[in-house]
């Protein structure tokens, strides 16, 4: 996707903010009840859990995005995404539904990092993700957006 342009994006909420993901990197949603706790050094970073028998790593995406930790209990949804050539799972508060909207740059002034654009939803800006730089930040050892 363009920074401009109709996009068909996943609304999902973290953090009780909602954001987009595009629909083109969405495998699936999927159940966390299975979730793993490994060792890191990344406070957003949840685990991994077992998708069609492979190990994917599950990152709290509130916690990405606005800083902090993951909450103490994993949540229910995670969505299963591309992120670059790799793929992730994103904790997140709820799927919403999938919208297709009109998607602009970020207007001056908004700190919204990780968007490649935003929509506008009931007079909200809707960050549209940029995902293959949020997996490489994440995967790739990267710090910072």
């Amino acid at each position: 996707m363009s920074a401009t342009g109709t996009c068909q994006y996943l609304l999902v909420r973290a953090g009780g903010r909602e954001v987009g993901l595009e629909v083109a990197e969405v495998l699936e949603v999927v159940d966390l009840a299975d979730t793993f706790a490994v060792p890191s050094t990344d406070a957003a970073m949840r685990g991994v859990v077992a998708v069609r028998e492979r190990l994917v790593p599950v990152v709290n995406l509130s916690a990405v995005l606005w800083g902090g930790e993951c909450p103490a209990s994993v949540g229910a949804v995670g969505v299963l995404a591309r992120a670059g050539r790799q793929r992730i799972c994103l904790e997140v508060d709820g799927a919403e539904a999938v919208l297709a909207e009109e998607v602009v740059p970020v207007p001056a002034g908004e700190s919204l990092p990780w968007a490649l654009g935003v929509a506008q939803r009931d007079g909200m800006l809707v960050p549209i993700l940029d995902l293959k730089a949020l997996g490489a930040r994440l995967l790739g050892g990267k710090s910072g957006p």
